[in-house]
């Protein structure tokens, strides 16, 4: 799949609230009111990830996850990110 230009990612965040762009990966931090909210989340997450056969990179705390993607293949952000990006917002409703 073919690596997004700078335009084309920043044009793609700004319909992605609190999402940011650094080191060729697409990152959010996320709250949650429990520790297993932010599980259940992960839970989600993960069913959405192999559906689509792309898998983030996950951090997990208390009452907060991390979500970092990027297309490892390509070296950088590709629309298979912005798309598992946009089932993040989903899953948050």
């Amino acid at each position: 799949m073919q690596k997004l230009n700078l335009n084309q990612i920043s044009e793609a965040l700004n319909d992605l609230p609190g999402w940011t762009f650094t080191n060729d990966t697409i990152h959010k931090n996320l709250s949650f009111d429990t520790y297993m909210d932010g599980i259940d989340f992960v839970s989600q997450l993960a069913v959405k990830a192999e559906e689509h056969n792309h898998h983030p990179d996950l951090t997990v705390g208390w009452c907060k996850v991390g979500v970092t993607f990027t297309t490892h293949d390509s070296g950088g952000i590709t629309a298979n990110d912005i798309t598992m990006a946009k089932e993040v917002e989903r899953l948050l409703g």
